[in-house]
């Protein structure tokens, strides 16, 4: 193989995993049309650990940014965060997330995951929601793995607009609009009146 192509690739690679560090190396052999030890090869030659590593790597750093919510307070596993930009997390359903009847999974799971980490994302000591915008698009059952993504849409003075989206196999099942309003300023100002 010339040593061209073998650079498109590892762009390509370095890309795919940039959009979604969660894939495996058997879904990122089939994206690039290669084999699974290519992608391996490809993966140790680039310095890039396998998916278990990265995730607990990513994990454990997003976990040290937390600011408005403790990370036990997290609904799922926290996984990525930039402060005021983007968050990520995962949540596995099990069997007792379920209602007992359908075999579908409760919804307040789905929010839950979906608001703690707006809450997240939010560079703020105190911050709570104001207004939560929700739709549930498809049912899930135990044994997926949902992942959530939460993006800052913008934000006014104290307030930050966030959106988020929670997939199941690249399937969205659930997305929110929510205002979180960031209380500093307000406690300050508070303790303020009281000194």
């Amino acid at each position: 193989m010339t040593s061209s192509k073998k650079l498109i690739r590892h762009r390509s690679l370095k890309k795919l995993l940039r959009d979604n560090p969660f894939s495996t190396d058997e879904q990122l052999a089939k994206m690039l049309d290669v084999s699974v030890q290519t992608i391996r090869l490809d993966r140790v030659a680039l310095g890039i650990p396998e998916l278990r590593a990265r995730t607990r790597t990513m994990a454990e750093e997003a976990q040290t940014k937390l600011r408005a919510i403790d990370k036990k307070d997290i609904v799922g596993e926290l996984l990525d965060l930039e402060l005021n930009k983007i968050g990520i997390s995962t949540l596995k359903i099990t069997p007792d997330m379920v209602l007992e009847r359908t075999g579908i999974a409760r919804g307040y799971y789905m929010f839950a995951t979906a608001n703690t980490l707006a809450l997240a994302v939010v560079d703020a000591e105190y911050a709570l929601t104001a207004v939560g915008n929700v739709k549930y698009k498809l049912p899930v059952n135990a044994g997926a793995v949902l992942v959530a993504r939460a993006v800052v849409t913008h934000r006014r003075m104290d307030k930050y607009y966030i959106f988020v989206s929670v997939k199941n196999n690249n399937e969205e099942v659930f997305r929110a609009k929510f205002i979180i309003v960031s209380l500093d300023n307000r406690t300050k100002h508070e303790g303020e009146q009281e000194a």
